[in-house]
């Protein structure tokens, strides 16, 4: 009996953007503003090719390094909407793939990194099936909107209820400002139902009257 390969497909090398505090999952959609010249580089060859960049945050927010040490876990994406403006940057929306370990970085092209990727961990990330998760939505809505409460701020409170498990998570997830460590430990958390958790953990902490402060608000667009 032949059985397809999930991984098949996926590219061997792959560009990274390394940006802290933005987070990109699988499944979930990134809107992306490119001026730097070796990422508008790392876009018209990501076009030109396979139409894969992914994404990864650097360990140390606060480094000035050119190419700072990244996390190990970062997230493909796909191209799925592209802009190029007058002035040569782009506007872009990045679809999440799947998750992977960075097994190698190999020689910079045009500046920008690229490396090999170790998809093995993650392979249910490619599943086309619904999950099924038994998440507490009514707990996890109601600690993130004690958290935009807090802070000042209103959402579509139905639209954002209304969403299916998964994308709720996700979005939510991506939304909220939390610490580059915060979101990353998000990426890598191994289930939704893990992920839902986690989350909830942090809206509650972030919610306390200690906490709150003057926070960029979740953009939920």
């Amino acid at each position: 009996m032949v059985t397809s390969n999930p991984l098949a497909g996926l590219p061997s090398n792959v560009p990274v953007f390394p940006l802290a505090g933005v987070l990109l999952l699988p499944r979930a959609h990134l809107p992306l503003h490119i001026f730097e010249p070796r990422y508008r580089s790392m876009t018209e060859d990501a076009l030109a090719g396979d139409g894969m960049i992914a994404m990864v945050q650097p360990r140390d927010p606060s480094s000035s390094e050119v190419n700072p040490e990244i996390y190990p876990v970062a997230c493909l994406g796909r191209i799925v909407n592209e802009e190029r403006l007058e002035d040569g940057r782009w506007q872009l929306t990045l679809e999440g793939v799947t998750r992977f370990r960075v097994a190698e970085e190999l020689p910079l092209k045009h500046g920008y990194r690229i490396v090999r990727p170790d998809y093995s961990e993650f392979q249910s990330d490619l599943s086309t099936q619904d999950v099924a998760t038994d998440i507490k939505r009514d707990t996890l809505l109601a600690a993130f909107f004690q958290y935009l409460g807090g802070r000042g701020l209103s959402t579509d409170e139905q639209a954002i209820s209304r969403l299916k498990d998964e994308p709720l998570v996700n979005a939510l997830a991506m939304a909220c400002p939390f610490f580059p460590a915060e979101k990353q430990a998000l990426l890598e958390s191994q289930t939704i139902l893990d992920r839902a958790k986690m989350l909830q953990a942090l809206l509650e902490l972030s919610s306390r009257p200690e906490a709150a402060n003057d926070d960029e608000p979740p953009r939920l667009n």
